[in-house]
């Protein structure tokens, strides 16, 4: 039974920036993303992030810099009654090699183990194939926002809570929507 969405931040959240979202009041949230997980939270899903943040690494922000930046977000949240049950990052830059970094699935391991929920019992929504394939080793489902069927988190969501039957053995299973 699904019990956990994991998501991505920037470009499923917030919109996406090639230089990095360096502070509060670069980030934006998309329109409807929050409404979007205030529904997940009302239907009953654990809501979890799980975010690279190499600028950190990178020093194009700090740690203190992420958490007003998230201070922002769950504010933002607060007011359409939206919240977030576990929030995890990767700060590390692609050559640190770490196990954290997606596609590595260090952080949705995490997550599961904060949240005590196994990974079969959840599905990951990303803008990247890095996502996806994060999920796909860590032995989860995954679905990619972008395309036609599912441009954004409001038709991800959509399509979640519209589905009539439990994902059993993996309806979004090593493929990508």
């Amino acid at each position: 039974m699904l019990k956990l969405i994991i998501l991505d931040r920037d470009g499923v959240i917030n919109y996406d920036s090639a230089d990095y979202i360096k502070s509060p009041d670069e980030w934006q949230a998309v329109p409807g993303s929050l409404e979007a997980i205030a529904k997940l939270n009302k239907a009953g899903y654990k809501v979890a992030i799980a975010t690279n943040q190499s600028g950190i690494g990178r020093g194009y922000y700090d740690l203190n810099t992420l958490e007003e930046i998230h201070k922002k977000m769950f504010d933002q949240m607060a007011k359409v009654d939206a919240h977030i049950d576990a929030l995890f990052f990767c700060p590390h830059k692609p050559e640190d090699n770490c196990d954290c970094r997606k596609p590595k699935p260090g952080l949705l391991l995490k997550i599961a183990e904060y949240l005590k929920i196994d990974l079969k019992d959840a599905v990951m929504i990303g803008d990247s194939e890095r996502d996806i394939e994060a999920a796909q080793i860590a032995g989860t489902d995954g679905i990619l926002l972008g395309s036609a069927e599912v441009p954004d988190l409001v038709h991800a969501v959509e399509l979640i809570l519209n589905l009539k039957t439990d994902f059993g053995q993996s309806r979004f299973k090593k493929k990508v929507i």
